[in-house]
């Protein structure tokens, strides 16, 4: 016989669905008790001790903004600060839930429900609201997964992936350079329904204008001087899969009306071809920008933004969460020990508050050079503070750079201060600096920025 775990208060305006509720929970929870306004709320929560509240997002009659649901769960934080809040929402309003639990709401469920999944994240809400969510596969798989570390920033995030990956909504992942924005887009792929199907990347920076509709779209024979035959782009690659647009801040302002046209209409033409095909894909989007600072400038389509807005996923940088860069030099460290066919190598504890104490402006990709550059070099059973060479590292980074000692050091310094200087306009840095759009994308590929 199932153990019942404690009292549940159920709040939503469906008498169908407060019906339904009542039976199907019945067999797990001690008491089952409905409302069908949030009026009473405040006073219904100091009646009894509950376990875990159950709360719908939209009470009054076409209105289905979520506000309410919003406005009702900052009430039950202010009342009863500990109580679990399982948000009830509809597919559409998914991004409203997300906000939600920004705000402290513990999970949230989309209607239509799915029973065991219900009762599963309402009981797991209700038993242990303090207790650690269950490992993902990223961590036990290996080095080469995704490493979510114990900072509460990410544990947050890995919540938030567990709970969207399930879904078709598209997601812009943003976060400073070498964050793991691709990584974590094939994280959230790998759980998706979609993961039978590879995921097709695209990178939007090393894209050149002139090819960038054959490129997505595809062509037909004869559609220009080199199309010798028939070519899929990569949307069509992408069909009944999960399509990632990295470095979506990089396309030129006119290009991005192609981009969604596509989005909306849900179908491509190749160039050449008159005849739509349709598509089928989930759209994971990364940047290193601010696109919404960008829209208010007029350089990026703010319906573009829109739409591949749907879910916001912001990586932190390395610095913001220093507990987790010895645990990932660890990983960095076992990977290129076998890499390279020498013995385990320990981190000394002068290595490891070395580590910790460096800014890391190149996050994660950063790290991970750092690590490989002293497993290489190093000979004793341990790594030292002195292999990293950081602090010499460091002090390149700062306003006042010192003396380039070769030619290559001296273009990563010059590319560095044009970026500094420019506010990332890539154009106008190019321009500056002599060189072709394309020409400092590669460039700014190679250095790390």
């Amino acid at each position: 016989m199932q153990k019942r775990v404690g009292n549940i208060l159920i709040v939503d305006d469906n008498k169908g669905v407060l019906t339904a509720l009542q039976l199907l929970l019945k067999p797990y929870f001690g008491e089952v008790v409905t409302l069908s306004s949030p009026v009473t709320l405040p006073h219904r929560l100091q009646e009894r001790e509950w376990n875990v509240l159950l709360l719908d997002m939209n009470f009054t009659s076409g209105i289905n903004n979520g506000n309410e649901g919003l406005y009702w769960l900052h009430e039950v934080k202010r009342l009863t600060p500990q109580l679990p809040v399982v948000l009830f929402t509809a597919y559409a309003d998914i991004d409203l839930a997300v906000k939600g639990i920004k705000e402290g709401a513990t999970d949230f469920v989309v209607k239509p429900w799915d029973n065991r999944k219900l009762v599963e994240t309402l009981l797991q809400a209700a038993a242990s609201p303090e207790s650690p969510r269950t490992e993902s596969r990223a961590d036990v798989s290996g080095d080469t997964g995704m490493y979510w570390g114990e900072s509460p920033a990410m544990k947050q995030l890995q919540m938030l992936v567990e709970k969207v990956s399930a879904t078709d909504a598209n997601i812009l992942i943003t976060g400073e350079n070498g964050t793991g924005k691709e990584m974590l887009a094939r994280e959230i792929h790998a759980r998706s329904r979609r993961h039978t199907h590879p995921m097709v990347t695209v990178d939007m920076g090393a894209v050149t204008e002139s090819l960038f509709e054959s490129e997505l779209f595809g062509h037909v024979k004869g559609a220009f001087t080199d199309a010798h035959a028939d070519r899929a782009g990569k949307f069509e690659a992408a069909h009944r899969s999960t399509l990632f647009l990295d470095e979506i801040g990089n396309l030129p302002y006119h290009l991005q009306a192609k981009l969604l046209t596509a989005l909306q209409q849900r179908c491509v033409v190749r160039v050449g071809s008159n005849d739509p095909i349709p598509i089928d894909i989930r759209l994971i989007c990364a940047t290193n920008r601010d696109l919404p600072r960008l829209a208010a400038q007029g350089e990026f389509r703010e319906d573009l933004l829109y739409r591949i807005n749907t879910i916001h996923l912001e990586i932190p940088p390395l610095r913001r969460r220093t507990e987790d860069i010895v645990p990932l030099a660890e990983r960095f460290v076992h990977r290129f020990c076998r890499q390279y066919g020498k013995p385990l190598l320990k981190l000394s504890e002068s290595a490891c508050q070395c580590l910790t104490s460096h800014p890391w402006q190149g996050n994660i990709r950063e790290l991970e050079h750092a690590i490989e550059k002293a497993v290489i070099i190093g000979d004793g059973p341990c790594l030292s503070a002195e292999q990293f060479s950081l602090s010499r590292e460091t002090l390149q980074r700062e306003d006042t750079p010192t003396e380039a000692s070769t030619l290559e050091e001296m273009e990563r310094q010059m590319i560095q201060k044009a970026l500094a200087q420019g506010g990332n306009n890539l154009s106008a840095v190019a321009a500056g600096l002599g060189i072709t759009r394309q020409t400092l994308y590669n460039k700014m590929k190679k250095y790390g920025f």
